[in-house]
């Protein structure tokens, strides 16, 4: 009598694919995290310290891509950059993407940070002889950094989520890798539930990470 395989048979059968799916989802998403962070950072501050003529690119770039669906903005990245002439590959367009969408909510969650500090502590800075990349450095930003970690843990964990998405443009990443197998084994529920409890494993360890920063710059 014919017995159909066991799941973790398939499993076994699928792991490398699976693995490389992974690999891929941790690798874009954390590309679009350290460079969306950092990007946010620079924007942030000059939204909130910057003279006009340097916030309103910033602000132009903050507002049209927050207000842009992610969907469409990888798409965007993947038909206008070749045609504006920058080759680059589905990946490295999902990146882009991703990156952009990153930065942009970071940029928000930064400028809210600073700007709920008291304007009294930049000019004591000053009173003390501190330049202002000394009070930002010294002043500012420590206390910044403690309401920005919560908020960018959840945005954080929106980009690996968003990440999926990286499949309508064919980047082999978790979802459309765990696709591929069930299309083979047609274990749908399974696999499914399986790449779900990857994305929570990917998640869970950005909050753990947030958690370990929160607790070292906590006040004593």
């Amino acid at each position: 009598m014919y017995e159909s395989p066991s799941w973790l048979h398939e499993l076994w059968i699928a792991r490398e694919t699976l693995w490389a799916g992974f690999q891929a989802s941790v690798y874009v998403s954390a590309l679009a995290i350290i460079f969306g962070t950092l990007i946010g950072i620079v924007a942030g501050l000059i939204l909130t310290y910057g003279k006009f003529w340097m916030r309103a690119p910033f602000r132009l770039y903050v507002d049209l891509i927050r207000g842009t669906p992610v969907f469409v903005l990888v798409l965007a990245c993947f038909y206008m950059l070749p045609a504006l002439g920058w080759q680059i590959t589905a990946f490295q367009a999902g990146a882009v993407g991703l990156t952009l969408f990153c930065g942009s909510h970071i940029s928000e969650i930064v400028r809210g940070a600073l700007q709920a500090i008291p304007r009294g502590q930049l000019e004591a800075g000053r009173a003390i002889g501190l330049t202002f990349y000394q009070s930002l450095g010294y002043v500012l930003l420590p206390q910044a950094l403690r309401q920005i970690l919560p908020t960018w843990v959840n945005s954080s964990t929106e980009i690996v989520k968003a990440s999926t998405l990286l499949s309508v443009i064919g980047v082999a990443e978790l979802l459309l890798s765990t696709q591929q197998v069930i299309a083979r084994t047609f274990m749908t529920l399974e696999f499914y539930l399986f790449a779900g409890f990857l994305f929570f494993v990917i998640n869970y360890a950005i909050e753990l990470f947030g958690r370990y920063i929160e607790k070292r710059v906590a006040l004593p």
